[in-house]
This record gives C-alpha cells, structure tokens and sequence, in this order.
C-alpha cells in the first residue's frame, strides 16, 4: 500500500464507496501500461501535428493516491489542427470537449462500457506554458517524497470530507497545488538544490 498508515488506508476505502463521487485509489501499476498503449492511438490520431506524449497527473506520481483516470498531456505544433482531429479521436471513443475553461487547450475525455471514466487527454502547443507547468507538477512530486506525502494526505482528506462533491474536493486541492506550482517552477529552472520551504 505504498507505506500508507492504517488510517489511510481506511481513508481510502471510504473514497472508494459505489456511493461516492469522489473515487481515491492507491497507485496502480496498470496505469502506465493504460498510458502507453492509448498515448500511441491518440499520437496517430492527431498525425504529423503531434510531437510529444506525456504522463501526467496524479496516475503518473506513484507515491501518491489517485483518482483511476490516466490524465494524457499531448503536445502539438499547432492547436487549431487538433480540431481537424476531432472525427478521429471520436472513433477512439473520446468525447470532443474543446477549450473547456483553459484557453488554448484541446480536451477529450473517455469513458469505458460500464460509464466509467478511464482518460482525460490536454493538448497544447509546445510553446504553451501549461505544457512545462504540468511536467515540472508531476517531476517535482516524485523528486519531492515528502510533498508527495502531504498531497497524498491532504486528497485522502477532502474525499472522506467531500466525497459526493468532486467541485469542493477540487477546491480544497487548489492552495496547495498553487503553492506546489511555484515550488516546481522554481526547483524545473534551478535544478533541485536539496531542499525547499513552501512559500509564504
């Protein structure tokens, strides 16, 4: 169980009651695979244009719990050619979802047979600053085991708090993931010097 505590681990059972909107599980080495053979359809689909995949989100930081959705962060030379994909990602199973909230983003996201969402796939163009956000997010949490720690914690914690509100567990999440911005930003351009205090 990753070294959760006793508590935890009940935590997580609770996240993971059929009742419940917000679904917490520990990580699951499945989730890699998931992203490598769907990455490679979603590279195809968008062809030429694509020019990276990426693993990001809670699935791509092992320490931590997760929601089961394998987030996908896709780069691409030019953003408005995603849109000409469209057809192509709908015959993989994908919801079209456009910018949904974030301005130069194309987001798709899938469910399985039973309605269960499986992937949720950002694309940007390489010059975005969200494509850097994202990866220094993810590298910094598993450089950071401690910061993972807390995250973990503090996840397990809204979904027992929240667990039919995804909206408040989102919100409950968003200090800290702007304070751990900053940190990755930081540690991405400087290169990790061995230790960080969270800013004030």
């Amino acid at each position: 169980m990753n070294g959760y505590t006793e508590q935890s681990q009940q935590k997580i059972k609770i996240g993971m009651s059929p009742s419940t909107d917000v679904v917490l599980m520990p990580n699951d080495p499945n989730w890699i695979a998931m992203f490598k053979a769907e990455s490679r359809l979603i590279m195809d689909a968008l062809g030429e244009n694509a020019l990276a995949a990426h693993h990001i989100g809670s699935t791509a930081i092992p320490a931590i719990v997760a929601k089961p959705i394998v987030d996908m962060l896709m780069v691409v030379r030019n953003i408005e050619l995603v849109d000409e994909c469209n057809l192509a990602m709908q015959q993989l199973g994908y919801e079209v979802m456009g910018e949904y909230g974030i301005p130069t983003r194309r987001y798709f996201r899938k469910t399985n047979e039973a309605a269960v969402r499986i992937y949720h796939v950002h694309i940007f163009a390489e010059e975005s600053p969200h494509v850097s956000r994202h990866l220094a997010f993810r590298d910094f949490m598993n450089a950071h085991p401690q910061w993972a720690r807390a995250y973990s914690e503090l996840k397990l914690e809204l979904a027992v708090k929240y667990p039919s509100s995804m909206e408040l567990y989102h919100d409950g999440k968003s200090d800290f993931i702007q304070k751990m911005d900053q940190l990755a930003d930081v540690w991405s351009k400087r290169g990790p010097p061995g230790s960080f205090e969270l800013p004030s």
